[in-house]
């Protein structure tokens, strides 16, 4: 049976399922870089060239297996440049008895791929995507009958299922978590090892090329691109996170620092998302760096928190709720995205060190994610809709099954409480206690008010007083409740004002 096998910009690993039973004598594998796919949001330009580029590199490792592959380049004239057009395209050139893709990671791509059987008159399998650790029928059996969908619980049954951190039934060191020992304010004078970078080979730098031609008006910068694109590249990657930061994750992994967009982190996600790297090998290695006495284990199990639990967890809400969860908006707020948040043009130091290295690099660690800009998002109101699809065009990691739980759910609390037992908001204090932002700022972090108060403590106490209703329901944000009830009513007055003005001032 002649087989067309599909293979999408983020499938591109050896053991994806599409390609588990495949014929090299009579099957043809489909790659295809279409516009549509690079638009739909106006990807980050880097993200773009990540995609492609490694998608070039996956097709050359296949045609040394001598696999035939099927390649249709963004510049090709007879290009749709849309998936299902090149699917029809190929299944009408190649005659094939049938199509067999692995399941999409975005509910819209899926919708489409669904009614691919019908547009081709080809029978179409669509596969599980064995990478993930939990399928989605794993997830909605555990997820099933439960009152909250808390993602210590979940992490809890994947260290066991997996035999990660474990000695023999019980958790390494006695202890599920360590997430109280890696919130350390980094010292002045610790620095972390320069990250490897790989420089583009002549296929890369192609893309670049392209990229620069077609998509130059797209969010961000082409200068510096060095993210790995090979299986091996990430493999060197990771090896070096293991063997030179791992150490320094645990203590200083909520740490932020100017000028510093990486510290101690992995910068792995991108390879691990388009498939360049298993997330077990990832895990089983940090967890022989511990047992070997490379590294502690607080900064191991932070680690292996963030890749088994943390990322399957998202994924699992993620296709459990769509598509109901992308138009969830719990606390109604509709403030459109203001413009400092793709020009990084502010006066709050942390909103634009933050921005800029996201220009820069199509990267921030997770706390700039969800304790700088999301925060900022949170507290001013800022449309779900809006701040979603910020984070999807300016990150190179990011595709809808992760960003779309982690700005909803953790960043805007727009779900309600589904992922997050409360909001994740906070003052400028926080900030501060995080980071050196607030050294040099044109704003003072201890002022709420007046024409130097930090925004973000305004913000936070007109945010509390918005919202104290509902949130006087959730015993974890009873304490800022009851801090609220306890305030002058003059001096409560005075921060909301000042916070309309201010937001009614971003345009």
């Amino acid at each position: 049976m002649t087989t067309l096998r599909i293979l999408l910009g983020d499938q591109l690993s050896d053991s994806i399922a599409s390609l588990a039973d495949l014929d090299v004598a009579a099957d043809t594998v489909l790659m295809a870089e279409v516009r549509d796919e690079c638009t739909y949001v106006r990807h980050h330009k880097k993200k773009i060239v990540l995609v492609l580029s490694a998608m070039r590199h996956f097709a050359e490792r296949l045609r040394a297996r001598g696999v035939r592959v099927d390649y249709v380049t963004f510049d090709d004239p007879d290009n749709t440049h849309s998936l299902r057009g090149e699917m029809l395209r190929a299944a009408r050139r190649l005659q094939c008895e049938r199509i067999v893709v692995t399941e999409p990671g975005e509910w819209r791509l899926l919708e489409d791929i669904s009614g691919w059987q019908q547009a081709s008159g080809v029978a179409v399998e669509i596969r599980d995507d064995g990478r993930f650790l939990c399928s989605q029928r794993q997830f909605r059996h555990w997820a099933a009958g439960r009152r909250a969908l808390r993602m210590e619980f979940f992490y809890r049954e994947m260290r066991r299922g997996h035999a990660v951190l474990m000695d023999e039934n019980e958790p390494a060191g006695g202890r599920w978590n360590f997430d109280a020992e890696n919130r350390k304010r980094m010292p002045g004078g610790v620095r972390a090892p320069a990250v490897p970078g790989f420089a583009p080979d002549a296929v890369t730098q192609a893309v670049i090329d392209l990229v620069a031609r077609e998509f130059g008006a797209h969010f961000g910068e082409l200068e510096g691109f060095d993210l790995p694109v090979t299986a091996e590249q990430a493999s060197v990657a990771l090896d070096h996170f293991i063997r030179e930061r791992l150490a320094g994750f645990g203590d200083w992994q909520d740490f932020m620092r100017s000028g510093e967009a990486v510290l101690f982190h992995a910068l792995i996600s991108t390879s691990m998302n388009c498939g360049l790297l298993a997330p077990l090998d990832a895990c089983r290695a940090a967890e022989a760096a511990w047992r070997d006495g490379i590294a502690p284990l607080n900064a191991v199990e932070g680690f292996v928190r963030q890749i088994l639990g943390w990322r399957e967890y998202v994924r699992g809400i993620y296709w459990l709720r769509m598509p109901q969860y992308g138009h969830l908006n719990a606390l109604g707020a509709t403030r459109p995205l203001p413009e400092f948040y793709w020009s990084g043009e502010t006066g709050m130091n942390c909103m634009a060190h933050v921005i800029t290295d996201t220009r820069a690099h199509a990267y921030a660690h997770h706390i700039q994610r969800l304790m700088i800009t999301g925060n900022f998002a949170l507290l001013a109101g800022l449309d779900p809709d809006q701040v979603d699809e910020w984070y999807l065009i300016v990150y190179a990691d990011a595709y809808q099954w992760v960003e779309m739980p982690n700005v909803r759910g953790m960043a805007l609390f727009a779900d309600g409480g589904v992922m997050g037992s409360k909001p994740y908001a906070a003052s400028g204090a926080y900030i501060n206690r995080m980071s050196d932002y607030c050294r040099g700022c044109a704003y003072d972090v201890k002022a709420a008010t007046g024409s130097r108060a930090c925004p973000f403590n305004f913000l936070y106490w007109d945010f509390i007083s918005r919202h104290q209703d509902r949130l006087s329901a959730n015993p974890r944000m009873a304490m800022p409740v009851r801090s609220l009830a306890r305030m002058d009513p003059g001096r409560i007055e005075a921060m909301r004002s000042q916070a309309a003005v201010f937001l009614d001032g971003m345009g």
